[in-house]
């Protein structure tokens, strides 16, 4: 891989880590339109690194009262009832599906569920799933003439089996083209949460997820399946871009709706299925390693 390459990929993680689009996907589009190799899975595994490290420092006070009561809950009792203490162990709990379909299907996601037409196929299902739970979120939110405005769940409301069920909508983004940010935020949004309580758990439930995927891939670049020097280089380049990213969304779904990014995922989605039938990209244009 090239220093130019993994600029452009570290960029395209930044851009699309936290937008519900599915940056592996744009990963995987990116280098076979450009005529690439595919980065891999372990490549994007390890950049992600640094687009959490990203969520890290965004949500750092959230983050350290979590981890702070949670510790304290271990030991103390009273503890255990508070909100932050009770995250910290949701987040953990959130996170079992994951681990667990991560390591059981980790050959799958290494090589046929990088094939374009699937990446195709997810972009535009999940992309109407988001469409769907938006809109029931507005609908929600602003009533009608015949209907009273109904309140969301907040993340107080959160409980166990909430918590599993966001974590088996994160697990599904293993398949490139899902997008973690938008499966977890449209299971939130169908279970009735708030666009943002929804999308901060989401940020929180990846941080383990991520930075766990992206240590055991570590082991892939010291046995040279990926190069250290372009690919710190993508991670550091991810970082900032994502960070400026979060910063944007975080506000842009206080007042916005998802519908550019539902018509982006299905455009798109048709668009690559198209050029896959008329023999112009290959399903699998770059799947060798480089």
């Amino acid at each position: 891989m090239s220093w130019f390459e993994s600029f452009v990929l570290g960029l395209v993680q930044g851009l699309t880590e936290f937008l519900p689009i599915s940056s592996s996907a744009h990963l995987r589009l990116t280098a076979a339109f450009a005529g690439w190799h595919d980065p891999g899975a372990a490549f994007t595994a390890i950049t992600q690194i640094g687009t959490e490290a990203a969520v890290l420092i965004y949500f750092r006070k959230d983050i350290v009262r979590i981890v702070s009561a949670w510790f304290r809950s271990l030991t103390d009792r009273s503890m255990r009832s508070n909100h932050d203490a009770q995250m910290g162990w949701l987040v953990i709990v959130g996170s079992i599906p994951i681990g667990v379909l991560g390591v059981t299907f980790k050959d799958q996601i290494e090589g046929p569920f990088r094939d374009l037409r699937l990446i195709a196929t997810t972009l535009i299902v999940m992309g109407i799933v988001l469409g769907v739970a938006d809109r029931l979120a507005a609908r929600d939110e602003t009533g009608g003439k015949h209907r009273a405005v109904k309140e969301r769940k907040s993340l107080k409301e959160l409980g166990v089996r909430d918590g599993l069920i966001f974590g088996f909508c994160q697990a599904m983004a293993l398949i490139p083209g899902v997008s973690r940010s938008g499966a977890t935020i449209s299971g939130g949004l169908l279970m009735g949460y708030t666009r943002e309580a929804a999308a901060r758990y989401s940020f929180l439930l990846a941080i383990p997820a991520v930075l766990a995927s992206g240590a055991f891939e570590l082991k892939d670049a010291g046995e040279g399946h990926v190069s250290w020097g372009p690919t710190i280089f993508a991670t550091v380049i991810a970082f900032g871009v994502g960070y400026a990213v979060i910063a944007w969304f975080m506000k842009f779904i206080t007042t916005k709706s998802f519908m550019p990014f539902v018509i982006y995922r299905v455009l798109l989605g048709v668009a690559l299925f198209a050029l896959v039938a008329a023999d112009v990209l290959s399903p699998h244009a770059g799947e060798s390693a480089g």
